[in-house]
């Protein structure tokens, strides 16, 4: 193994120690400029509106629960709001990973990116890092720092059947 490799390695292994510390619920910052988690509260967004962050990605389904009105919540802090509904384990694929990818990339500045659980956004990120060239460890790594967990099998079935 390269020592790049292994270095990427040690740094994804520790993201994913840091991601299982935090509490359930709250966000983390899985690398500079990008936070995710599952499904934020309003304090929670009022309080990574204040450390900067621009835009929220939401995962999930119109029709799932948030508990008060997240796209007016968002709006009222003045930040950007992208929904990018993932809704089963069909849409975990590469053309919903190319699409939260270029989402990323469209914006200005650091991003929440969440579902309700953290799951989906682990999902997608594993498959987008795997189209990016990263190995199934490392991507599975940063899925599950990211909060992958029950779609993992997916993300494998996804790797095996060659969606890149």
């Amino acid at each position: 193994m390269s020592a790049a490799r292994s270095i990427l390695l040690v740094v994804l292994l520790a993201l994913c120690s840091l991601a299982a510390a935090q509490p359930p619920g709250q966000p983390v910052q899985l690398r500079p400029g990008l936070y995710v988690g599952g499904q934020p509260d309003a304090a929670q967004l009022r309080e990574l509106a204040g450390q900067g962050v621009t835009t929220v990605i939401d995962l999930r389904g119109a029709g799932e629960a948030r508990g008060y009105d997240e796209v007016a919540a968002v709006r009222d802090l003045g930040l950007h709001y992208v929904a990018l509904p993932i809704e089963g384990e069909a849409a975990i694929n590469v053309a919903n990973a190319r699409a939260l990818q270029h989402a990323l990339e469209a914006s200005d500045g650091p991003v929440l990116l969440h579902c309700a659980s953290g799951n989906r956004v682990g999902a997608l990120l594993a498959l987008a890092a795997h189209q990016g060239g990263a190995s199934e460890a490392a991507s599975l790594a940063q899925g599950r720092a990211a909060g992958l967990r029950s779609l993992e099998p997916v993300v494998r079935q996804r790797f095996r059947d060659g969606e890149l």
